[in-house]
């Protein structure tokens, strides 16, 4: 069986909406089903899978997911947003552009645009629709801001990336700093710009400012402290050398849950056994797809996939500039019908062999790679963060894809600088 047909059969299973861990596992299969010579027999796919999960930097997702579940339900994001609105809140786009910083700040947490979009836009959505913003355009902020989920670290798909490359997970986190923040700089800005067009009600927003600051700058630095601290911990104990990747996950879930249940006492006793079954009922398909794309990637591999798609595309395209825009063009594209997840695992040893044959460099890739596939959160068919978001707000998930377009646009820019200037993700390095 030719690799084409394999191909041709994963995107068939897709489209007449097979899930696609069953999908993988099926095109997996079928190369030594009809060729009983191919070294990929369904025993190899099968052990494939299997060690393929045994690895110790994976334990970091199911973990991070977790401490991400503790956070949300323990209100952290809520006291991250006081603290940022009380500083910006009455500057023009002020509580927009705090929705923003607190998605960067959630995303140092949990790692997941999904769990930022869910714990950041259930809190400030109708907070910032009772006073007076559009409704479409703060969901849409907050389903475009939470792809920053995924490229602030500690970052998920930059676990999976350094899985499928053998590049340092450290490294990558470190490389995705930069960018991050670049990408939310932009989306300030576009808020700013919205908000001076289109007004705010000031009297409103002035009046919960006021609200908030009557507290006093001491107790809401104070309630929000230890969720300040929480990033700062897991970073530093990755970036000082005190804690691998997989360790500072483990000590975020020993944190977030005595901050909640000690500190903040927002979260009692027994809340936590539903929080674990959460956690678990999350993961546990992720871990599936995780098993089967490993075995896809490694039957593309025997079946000589990348290096075949390598060479066609280093024939036929010898400029760099058009390389990257092509494989960036490709990405942008997969990112809108396949979960971040498996479009790594499969797409790494296809096009990092390319990508470093033009002299890129393999963690200025990953962070491209994500960067893009995280716009693929909020572009539809698949979109996961505008179905979170129109979850939340009843808003159609087409009506919230337009709204966002100009957002998607800035996005878009980011990471034409971030592919084109190398030293954003490389410079801290």
């Amino acid at each position: 069986m030719s690799s084409v047909v394999v191909l041709i059969l994963f995107f068939i299973c897709l489209l007449i909406a097979i899930p696609i861990s069953i999908s993988l596992g099926i095109v997996s299969v079928l190369p030594g089903a009809f060729d009983p010579s191919f070294t990929a027999s369904a025993s190899y796919v099968v052990r494939s899978m299997f060690g393929g999960l045994d690895s110790f930097p994976l334990l970091a997702v199911p973990m991070f997911i977790l401490s991400g579940i503790i956070m949300a339900r323990g209100g952290i994001s809520k006291r991250l947003f006081d603290l940022f609105a009380y500083f910006i809140g009455k500057k023009t786009a002020g509580l927009p552009c705090a929705v923003v910083v607190t998605c960067l700040f959630y995303g140092a947490i949990s790692g997941s645009g999904i769990a930022t979009v869910a714990a950041v836009g259930s809190m400030t959505i109708p907070l910032l629709v009772n006073l007076g913003y559009d409704k479409q355009f703060c969901t849409a902020l907050v389903a475009v801001a939470g792809s920053l989920g995924v490229i602030i670290p500690p970052s998920i798909p930059f676990i999976m990336y350094g899985m499928a490359s053998g590049v340092s997970v450290s490294d990558i986190f470190i490389a995705g700093i930069i960018p991050g923040i670049l990408i939310g700089a932009l989306l300030m800005v576009y808020a700013i710009y919205f908000c001076k067009k289109n007004g705010e009600d000031k009297e409103k927003i002035n009046k919960e400012i006021d609200g908030l600051r009557e507290k006093g700058l001491w107790k809401v630095f104070r309630s929000s402290f230890f969720a300040l601290l929480s990033p700062v911990i897991i970073l530093g104990c990755i970036y000082s050398g005190i804690a691998s990747p997989t360790e500072a996950a483990v000590i975020s879930v020993v944190y977030s849950l005595i901050v909640s249940l000690l500190i903040y006492k927002s979260l009692k006793f027994n809340e936590v056994y539903p929080i674990f079954s959460e956690a678990v009922r999350t993961y546990a398909p992720i871990l599936f797809i995780l098993a089967s794309s490993i075995a896809f990637s490694r039957v593309l591999t025997l079946m000589q996939v990348p290096q075949t798609i390598s060479a066609w595309i280093l024939d036929n395209f010898s400029n760099k500039i058009v390389i990257l825009l092509v494989v960036n063009l490709f990405l942008l594209l997969v990112g809108m019908i396949m979960d971040t997840t498996p479009a790594i695992l499969i797409l790494t040893p296809i096009l990092l062999p390319i990508m470093t044959g033009v002299g890129v460099d393999p963690i200025h890739f990953g962070v491209v790679m994500v960067v893009n596939l995280a716009i693929g959160f909020v572009t539809p068919p698949i979109g996961v963060n505008l179905f979170v978001a129109s979850s939340m707000t009843g808003i159609p998930v087409v009506q919230i894809a337009k709204r966002a377009l100009p957002l998607i646009g800035y996005f878009l820019v980011a990471l034409i600088l971030i592919m084109f200037i190398p030293q954003l993700s490389l410079m801290l390095l």
